[in-house]
């Protein structure tokens, strides 16, 4: 004897599919995308620190840089001295800053994405 629909009953034993987002969901993407004033502030305070790092870099370049042409001038019969500073003295300072910065800049960048597409 076939059963009734309205007897037979559905077990389910996973969790939903779909989860179902509630109408106040809050999205940062969005407010980016659609230039709200929210939008406007989450861009503007990455550009801001992003200018932060850039003037530090800046800084430090012309605290290292500066005070070359005051070495020079004490020492004017020096022309090795010269080659070796600029050579060899000034180089790797130079590419550590630039390594610090690329990845401070990048350090930045990945905290705003992780900030606005809320992981």
């Amino acid at each position: 004897m076939p059963q009734d629909p309205t007897e037979r009953r559905v077990v389910v034993t996973g969790p939903p599919r779909r989860a179902r987002r509630s109408s106040g969901y809050y999205r940062p993407r969005t407010e980016i995308d659609e230039q709200t004033t929210l939008g406007h502030t989450y861009v503007r305070s990455l550009m801001r620190i992003q200018l932060r790092t850039g003037l530090a870099v800046f800084t430090v370049l012309v605290l290292l840089i500066g005070p070359i042409p005051l070495v020079f001038a004490a020492a004017p019969d020096a022309r090795r001295l010269e080659w070796a500073v600029l050579g060899f003295g000034l180089y790797p300072p130079l590419v550590l800053l630039a390594r610090w910065y690329v990845r401070r800049a990048e350090r930045n960048e990945r905290d705003f994405v992780r900030l606005v597409e809320d992981r």
